[in-house]
């Protein structure tokens, strides 16, 4: 039988460590590369084309969530299994949303993970147990937007505003994020000013505090992305 391919995308290396000790005990499991941000996962996955990610939220220079939305739209067929400390609802909604494979809370057990990976490959999904019967008691009514990053009443960003204001919250310079993103210093001040702009947030530290408030470094991403 030929070995499930996998990432793992964890800014944590003790984390990634236990993982992948984990992983290499499992006969069709094969580890093909591993990355401590959501940009390198990205760009692993671009070049391994492994066939699950297991994929941490709280990445720096791309969050987890945007990092899987874009391996999704790149790779179809590879399957994002989202693995976090956080559990909210708005985070298990978004993950359900963008098309990733389950989602796991950190504290599930190793045979959980082993077993989400294996239901991914075979294009089921797997959630950990705790999440699984929150999903069933909740209703179904609430349907989630098709287009980017939903939460009613939000500010609508782009994708790469978004990525942006990470960078910014991160404490970026404009040349800094012009690097990380391969992209002109000038088309990054218009990115800050159109940011600012939507936002009605005139200086850098505000739109720091806006993306610290509105998580999408740590507690939930509420932004919509077109």
């Amino acid at each position: 039988m030929t070995p499930i391919t996998v990432l793992l995308a964890d800014d944590h290396a003790v984390v990634r460590d236990g993982l992948a000790a984990l992983l290499a005990a499992e006969a069709d499991i094969r580890l093909v590369g591993e990355a401590n941000t959501g940009r390198e996962a990205v760009r692993l996955a671009n070049k391994l084309h492994p066939e699950v990610v297991v994929m941490d939220i709280a990445m720096p220079l791309l969050n987890g969530l945007e990092a899987s939305r874009q391996i999704l739209k790149a790779l179809p067929a590879t399957k994002v299994l989202i693995l976090s400390a956080h559990s909210d609802d708005e985070y298990v909604d978004e993950v359900i949303r963008i098309g990733a494979a389950g989602y796991l809370i950190k504290q599930s057990s190793a045979h959980d993970l082993v077993t989400a990976i294996r239901h991914a490959h075979s294009g089921k999904t797997f959630f950990s147990p705790s999440i699984a019967g929150r999903r069933n008691d909740r209703s179904d009514n609430a349907r989630l937007g098709t287009k980017g990053w939903h939460k009613e009443g939000q500010v609508r960003l782009t994708s790469r505003e978004v990525e942006i204001l990470q960078l910014i919250a991160e404490g970026k310079a404009n040349k800094q994020t012009a690097d990380e993103l391969g992209i002109s210093i000038k088309t990054v001040e218009k990115h800050r000013q159109n940011l600012m702009s939507k936002l009605e947030i005139h200086d850098t530290a505000g739109l720091t505090r806006y993306a610290i408030a509105a998580g999408i470094i740590e507690s939930g991403v509420k932004f919509i992305v077109e």
